[in-house]
């Protein structure tokens, strides 16, 4: 499917505008592989293009995600076959994840392992990490999702000095019937940063 969104906000960072959110996966017995890209329509958007190999059994969940964007962090284009770590041109990101959702409330942890990661205050390799903590609801008719971010040490991948909270967030959507065999999923999401005291108001579609 595709996602055509207002803007493009991660984990309570804007990266971008309005852009065009593709997406594709294959599962069996538990195991995923998934494909995920983001292309904004003004180019200096950053592009980007992300992998996803995951497991998953009732509410607990692991993955690794390699995302790759077109320039790294210091602003040099990227190519996509680099990987070396002192490679300037390197901007895969390599990211663990494990996670259970006990239902009413969905706990994850993220953890960057390798690539083109933050560092921490001394300079060294940050190891940058997140934690969310999301609670989806019904409400007037309404599908909602509550969540809350936060990193837990110094790491400037994600501009924080220490543990910081970087993420809340409420999101809203719903299916608008077209006709009798097609519908419209529609969404909106507003979401505030704490750290760095910013405000985004999302909106999208999905085809």
């Amino acid at each position: 499917g595709v996602d055509l969104v207002s803007g493009y906000v991660w984990r309570g960072q804007d990266l971008g505008g309005v852009s065009l959110q593709p997406s594709a996966s294959i599962a069996y017995k538990g195991f995923s592989l998934g494909a995920w890209g983001s292309v904004g329509i003004e180019s200096s958007d950053t592009k980007e293009f992300d992998l996803i190999l995951g497991y998953s059994t009732g509410g607990f969940s692991v993955s690794v995600t390699d995302y790759w964007y077109n320039v790294t962090g210091d602003g040099v284009t990227a190519k996509y076959f680099q990987y070396g770590a002192h490679n300037v041109a390197n901007s895969h990101l390599f990211e663990a994840q494990i996670g259970y959702d006990f239902g009413p409330v969905a706990i994850n942890w993220y953890t960057n392992f390798a690539g083109d990661d933050g560092v921490d205050k001394d300079g060294d390799r940050a190891y940058s990490s997140y934690i969310s903590v999301a609670a989806p609801f019904t409400l007037g008719g309404l599908d909602w999702t509550a969540e809350i971010g936060a990193t837990p040490w110094a790491t400037d991948f994600y501009g924080a000095n220490g543990f910081a909270v970087c993420d809340v967030s409420l999101g809203v959507s719903k299916d608008i019937k077209i006709t009798d065999s097609f519908s419209l999923p529609l969404f909106a999401k507003a979401t505030w940063n704490p750290r760095s005291e910013g405000a985004y108001f999302v909106v999208g579609l999905s085809f």
